[in-house]
């Protein structure tokens, strides 16, 4: 059933931004790494929206042939929403120019240029080519958003990698009595499931296993979308024999003598008596993961700080204060001013009663080789 687009003008390529937001949202239902997200829209030159498409997982259709298939024969005189350019090479599917062209449309709205090597403007370029009107850049920048893992690994070669921690405004994790819940309030404890969704894979530390037994699911309000898969990082210390987490496929890593109880099927064993943060970034890029975020404690962050394998943090501060020394942020001393990391501070946003930071590293060295 077709649905009323926009009043404007859509065949002089105007008034699409609301179209491509739509389109974005179609894109969040899937989470298809190293695949990038892709939504798209066909719109007739009426302004109806007769097709709707997004791309599930990496070797399926993409977004704009389910589209197209969805318009059926009332693709010609069209006008394609696309949040990512279409490709224009062979992969594992056909290039998505050839199905555009021949279905007859003759206008096409791109968000972002794909940064892929193999795409990196070539899409537009044979439309346009064809005669098709392209017109490129729209909302642009949340398409970036909708899938920073994506834009990220294509730009510099190495998955996104970012931390999370809640604390109190004098930086407590946690009291003495390993007590943390609730730090922050429901507004802050929505907004790490929303944080979640955009991710491939959750990781924590064997301690945060232990102390929490967290299920590290995205739990929303009628959220249908992907879950992220968990990662749990073990030590030298026999993992627990039951955790909420084992009931959901965890990748697990652990030193190479370390006991695992019966059932975990996916276990990783390094060859050393730590695991080493950057070991374990490389292995999740080689399964297509390509947005990590770390949840994991102290010794964890610490860890995953001094290997510079970082990008970025999510810091959410709760509206009280500690008023004593119970879990700080990270373990490990902090001995001299110059020991501290210079970080971007990207932005500081209200939630509530309790503030999210998010800052950037500018060196993280995780290679992708």
């Amino acid at each position: 059933m077709s649905s009323r687009a926009s009043s404007d003008n859509l065949s002089g390529l105007s008034g699409a931004e609301t179209l491509m937001h739509d389109a974005i949202e179609l894109a969040r239902r899937a989470l298809p790494h190293p695949n990038p997200r892709v939504g798209s829209l066909i719109v007739s030159p009426h302004g109806d929206v007769i097709g709707r498409g997004y791309h599930h997982a990496a070797g399926t259709s993409h977004a704009e042939i389910l589209a197209i298939a969805d318009a059926g024969a009332a693709t010609r005189g069209a006008t394609l929403i696309v949040t990512l350019e279409p490709c224009n090479h062979q992969g594992r599917t056909p290039p998505c120019t050839d199905a555009i062209l021949a279905a007859g449309i003759t206008q096409v709205v791109v968000g972002a240029i794909d940064p892929d090597e193999r795409v990196g403007g070539s899409g537009v370029a044979r439309l346009r080519s064809a005669g098709v009107i392209v017109r490129t850049g729209v909302e642009a920048n949340a398409v970036r958003s909708a899938d920073p893992g994506y834009f990220h690994h294509r730009t510099t070669g190495h998955p996104r990698v970012i931390a999370k921690m809640a604390a109190t405004l004098d930086g407590q994790i946690a009291a003495l009595d390993g007590t943390s819940q609730w730090i922050t309030g429901a507004a802050a404890r929505d907004d790490v499931h929303r944080l979640r969704a955009d991710v491939d894979a959750v990781l924590i530390g064997a301690g945060t296993l232990r102390a929490d037994d967290p299920s590290l699911t995205v739990r929303l309000a009628g959220y249908t979308g992907p879950q992220p898969r968990p990662v749990v990082l073990g030590g030298r210390v026999a993992l627990p024999k039951k955790a909420a987490v084992y009931d959901r496929d965890p990748i697990v890593f652990v030193p190479s003598d370390t006991a695992v109880p019966d059932g975990l099927t996916d276990v990783v064993r390094i060859a050393d008596d730590v695991v080493a943060p950057d070991a374990v970034v490389k292995e999740l890029m080689q399964r297509g993961m390509l947005h990590l975020l770390v949840e994991g404690g102290g010794t964890v962050a610490r860890a995953f700080l001094e290997a510079g394998v970082l990008d970025g943090a999510v810091f959410y501060l709760g509206g009280k204060i500690a008023g004593g020394q119970g879990t700080g942020m990270f373990t490990g001393a902090f001995s001299t001013l110059t020991d501290a990391y210079e970080v971007h501070l990207e932005s500081v946003t209200a939630l509530g009663n309790d503030v999210r930071i998010d800052v950037a590293f500018p060196t993280a060295t995780t290679e992708a080789t």
